[in-house]
């Protein structure tokens, strides 16, 4: 009989940590209900006393999903815990996610402590949290550069203390998986007690291993996974939840289930990328857009003649098919509305037909209507509650001329126009909005990646503004390229315009 193994999903923690990628507490609901359809086990809705925000997004998805037990993550102090037990009041099965750091680098440079003092906070914290709530998990933070005598000394003593679960961190993304797998191994047979409870692995993706370290945790003992979709996070990122799901699904031999239903793997995909504003890398595994594409004839023929021949993986396993619905100006609101709700979308009345009417603008230019511009237009009603908003935009430009724009806003009800002209048509379009605009602003990042294929494709935009020091980042999408930049510029200037 096959062994469970339980998917803790820190897409909403650790994935939001991304810069430029949070999310408001409605589409942190619309995530988390999307992740109890997946079938994760346990979603860390956040670290409630890190903001008001924070606090209250774990209050209402503890009030949104049913099944999946709720965590709140917090350090190894009285009032963080405090506070986590308050925003966890409303879930039906709740978690404290405790812990302190346990590495030479963390003991003496961050803590300026003693292995000792570590090891009694370690053990103090947990006991703490065990006055409020049952399941209390314990990270060991920065376990892969942890001695693991001492780690071992460690995840003994907070057993004792009353852990259910211990998390051995990779945080800085640095073992080997012949490394991480020896620690999972280490502590699963000198630690007394350790049988009792469940191991935990939570890695990160700097050197590239952090699917690797997981599956060598795996093989070894652990028995749940700290994972994200699409591997997102901070920094490189964490192990991605769909590699581990299909990894397991792939290789029988391993014995090892989980209660992740793939075919909505791809959908929470979309949808994880759309409302972060975070595009999923073509050559991503199973998600990406290449991950079933095959261009080699060889590779061609051999897909005709046998899917398995180049394929270990079913597209319709991760809810990639072919067959569905194409959309097209000739769709409907039913068809529409199907899709979206494919896609883990719900939407009223209201806002269905104003989505509908957009879809139609966007089905006259572009042919092939796919599921992140699905998805781009039902997140885009936002703008209309901005400060600052594009009245219009027209661009001069072509071989032997230098362009010129002019444009149009409405800040907070009043309109202004300026014109300018530039190096190329965004640079034009850019200095006119700098006219009215008049702060100090300073592009550090410009970058635009097509949704799919094709000429009359929607482009995505993502700019990095600085601004006294700061810096805010705007998003914004449309099939003209030039009018995507400038929305995504006033999109940052929304972020710091008091």
């Amino acid at each position: 009989m096959a062994e469970r193994l339980f998917i803790f999903d820190t897409t909403l923690r650790d994935g939001e940590q991304v810069p430029g990628c949070q999310l408001n507490t409605i589409e942190k609901i619309q995530v988390a209900q999307a992740l109890e359809n997946l079938g994760v086990d346990v979603i860390e809705a956040g670290f409630p006393v890190s903001s008001p925000g924070d606090f209250n997004s774990v209050v209402e998805i503890s009030k949104a999903v049913t099944w999946p037990v709720i965590c709140a993550l917090t350090r190894a102090v009285e009032k963080d815990i405090d506070v986590a037990v308050e925003a966890l009041k409303f879930a039906k099965r709740k978690r404290i996610h405790t812990g302190i750091g346990t590495s030479p680098f963390h003991i003496k440079y961050k803590f300026n402590a003693t292995e000792d003092e570590i090891r009694e906070r370690a053990i103090a914290c947990v006991k703490y949290a065990k006055k409020h709530v049952e399941d209390v998990e314990f990270y060991c933070e920065d376990a892969g550069r942890t001695d693991n005598i001492y780690l071992a000394c460690i995840v003994e003593a907070v057993i004792k203390a009353g852990a259910t679960i211990v998390n051995i961190p990779d945080t800085t993304g640095y073992c080997l998986p012949t490394e991480y797998g020896e620690k999972i191994k280490f502590l699963m047979e000198n630690v007394n007690g350790i049988h009792n409870i469940i191991l935990s692995t939570h890695c990160h993706n700097d050197l590239g291993m952090a699917t690797a370290n997981t599956v060598a945790g795996i093989i070894n003992g652990a028995r749940q996974v700290e994972v994200t979709i699409n591997g997102i996070g901070e920094r490189a990122g964490n192990t991605s939840l769909e590699e581990v799901a299909m990894i397991l699904k792939s290789h029988k031999e391993l014995s090892i289930d989980t209660n992740i239903n793939t075919k909505h793997i791809y959908p929470v995909s979309r949808m994880v990328s759309s409302l972060m504003n975070m595009p999923v890398q073509p050559n991503k595994a199973i998600v990406g857009r290449n991950a079933f594409a095959h261009s080699s004839g060889i590779h061609q023929d051999g897909i005709l003649k046998n899917r398995e021949s180049y394929e270990i993986i079913d597209p319709k396993d991760v809810g990639i098919d072919e067959n569905t619905i194409a959309l097209t100006a000739r769709s409907g609101r039913a068809a529409l509305k199907h899709r979206l709700s494919l896609l883990g979308v719900e939407l009223l009345q209201k806002k269905l037909d104003s989505v509908y009417e957009a879809f139609l603008k966007l089905a006259d230019n572009k042919k092939d209507i796919n599921d992140d511009d699905i998805l781009m237009l039902a997140g885009k009603d936002r703008t209309e509650s901005q400060r600052v908003r594009l009245e219009y935009l027209q661009v001069t430009s072509g071989v032997g001329i230098r362009p010129v724009a002019s444009i149009g806003l409405n800040i907070a009800g009043e309109k202004f126009e300026a014109a300018a002209s530039g190096n190329g048509p965004v640079d034009a379009a850019i200095k006119a909005l700098k006219q009215i605009i008049r702060r100090p602003m300073v592009i550090q990042e410009f970058l635009i990646q097509a949704i799919n294929k094709g000429s009359d494709d929607i482009g995505k935009v993502h700019m990095q503004v600085e601004h006294n020091g700061v810096n805010y980042y705007g998003f914004a999408a449309n099939t003209d390229i030039i009018a995507a930049s400038v929305e995504a510029y006033i999109d940052a200037i929304n972020k710091f315009v008091k």
